[in-house]
């Protein structure tokens, strides 16, 4: 006999609803994030009282407290997430450590409390990242991810956009006050949509429409939809057994078992992936408000508005690339996203000191900047999902129901924010000691070696490489 329908479960359970609803929580924790980027050094001068000399230094540490925290908890979130029957409850709590963190931000007086806000905004950060994007691979499938990713880093690019020209005018024009309360707006916004989705497993349980059941992307196979140079080359059986988990794995995989796919080096360079594109997000955000301050004598939301030349193509082309990614696989937009990247980077050794013309060319590098951004977004999500799945369809017994995905989130999150912890440190170490124009020219450097391991073993080794094997063999 069905059981009683909750009011609203078509609705509360499509497509639409819970990747708006995962695409909002992305938003928010991105736009608190951003929206005290270009406050940071003020706050600190104005409120703490920091001295000019250590604001850099500061402002580092802040960036890299929130990393670090996201760091720590983001395995922990994957693996509650892959054990609890629901992923909404916790998807819930996210957002009392967001909530915290806001209100520490709006009346925090000192340095350490900046920081435990911080800190809490990471926490926070872990949940929604993990569980989110488990969510989303939940109810598209993957082999939708890459557009879906790509539309959803799309859509959050304009909390990116948004929030540090916000942060900057409501700082200017309505203080603490004005920037912490629609931080706190949108927190409540977030809450009554995390807390009236319905998972698609759970709307399974009542009676469900063809609609709702083609809809859900859960049980949906991988197979032909990332073109793989190495997939014409054996038989289905013999890669089952590539991907099968050795009978006497150690107890401890069971417990944590995402960990016995680390073994693959796809997965490996596909996670690198993720921390360097964090690692180049986060040095701009630490960066551009220094820089705006020091070449052009910018405030806070004169420094804000630069950001707009560096997202704008990222909210523009986020979706184009994504869909190319599921269209011709991860490989391209790896080795073709990284590799744009090197003399882009390069390029912002150009700009110094000046007027009008110095801040024109900077914001033409930093869009340059955007498009190469938007290209990296979504393959190493997507070929992580897919490294996974192999093992996942090989191994089900091992992986349990519902695999493994929240822990390869869990640990996508924690080497994104690994790399959003470094990038402050490595951009702002090296710009206060060798100058803005080699903390890019070190970046360049990062974005070449990634480019390379992209081709070589993103979507499957190159088929030159596949060649000799052969031939040796």
């Amino acid at each position: 006999m069905a059981r009683s329908k909750p009011m609203g479960l078509q609705w509360r359970s499509s497509t639409l609803f819970i990747v708006s609803t995962v695409g909002i929580g992305l938003f928010t924790d991105l736009f608190l994030y951003g929206l005290v980027v270009p406050v940071l050094p003020f706050l600190l001068k104005d409120r703490v009282h920091t001295p000019p000399e250590q604001i850099q230094n500061n402002v580092s540490g802040l960036l890299a407290a929130y990393a670090g925290a996201s760091v720590l908890f983001s395995p922990v979130a994957g693996i509650i997430a892959d054990r609890v029957p629901s992923r909404q409850p916790p998807f819930l709590a996210g957002l009392t450590a967001l909530l915290g963190a806001t209100l520490l931000f709006a009346f925090g007086q000192s340095l350490a409390v900046l920081v435990v806000a911080r800190i809490l905004q990471g926490l926070s950060a872990a949940v929604v990242w993990t569980i989110g994007l488990a969510l989303v691979m939940d109810t598209v499938g993957p082999e939708n991810l890459g557009k879906t990713i790509g539309s959803i880093f799309g859509f959050i690019s304009i909390g990116e956009l948004a929030a540090p020209v916000l942060g900057g005018v409501l700082y200017k024009k309505a203080g603490y006050g004005g920037v912490f309360g629609l931080g706190g707006g949108i927190i409540a916004v977030d809450f009554i949509m995390r807390l009236f989705i319905i998972e698609k497993k759970t709307a399974a349980k009542y009676e469900s429409t063809p609609d709702d059941r083609a809809d859900s992307g859960s049980d949906s196979d991988l197979e032909g939809s990332e073109p793989s140079e190495s997939d014409p080359l054996i038989s289905k059986k013999s890669e089952e057994e590539a991907y099968k988990v050795s009978p006497g794995s150690h107890p401890y995989l069971r417990k944590f078992p995402i960990a016995y796919v680390l073994k693959d080096p796809r997965l490996l360079v596909a996670l690198l992936l993720a921390f360097v594109q964090a690692t180049l997000l986060s040095s701009f955000d630490n960066t551009i408000p220094t820089v705006a301050s020091s070449y052009f004598a910018f405030d806070s939301l004169k420094a804000g508005l630069l950001f707009i030349a560096l997202v704008l193509p990222y909210l523009l082309l986020g979706p184009i690339a994504g869909w190319l990614v599921d269209r011709y696989g991860t490989k391209p937009a790896g080795v073709i996203g990284f590799g744009y990247l090197v003399p882009v980077l390069i390029l912002l050794r150009v700009p110094h000191a000046g007027g009008t013309d110095q801040i024109v060319i900077f914001c033409a590098i930093l869009a340059l900047c955007g498009v190469g951004l938007a290209i990296i977004g979504s393959p190493s999500i997507v070929e992580a999902s897919f490294v996974v799945q192999k093992y996942d369809k090989a191994n089900p017994e091992f992986f349990g129901e519902q695999g493994p995905y929240a822990q390869l989130y869990g640990l996508n999150s924690m080497v994104f924010s690994a790399g959003l912890t470094l990038g402050p440190l490595l951009s702002g170490g090296v710009k206060e000691s060798a100058g803005y124009g080699n903390a890019n020219l070190v970046l360049a450097v990062l974005c070449l070696v990634t480019a390379v391991l992209s081709y070589v073993f993103v979507g499957g080794y190159p088929e030159w490489v596949r060649k000799r094997w052969r031939r040796r063999s």
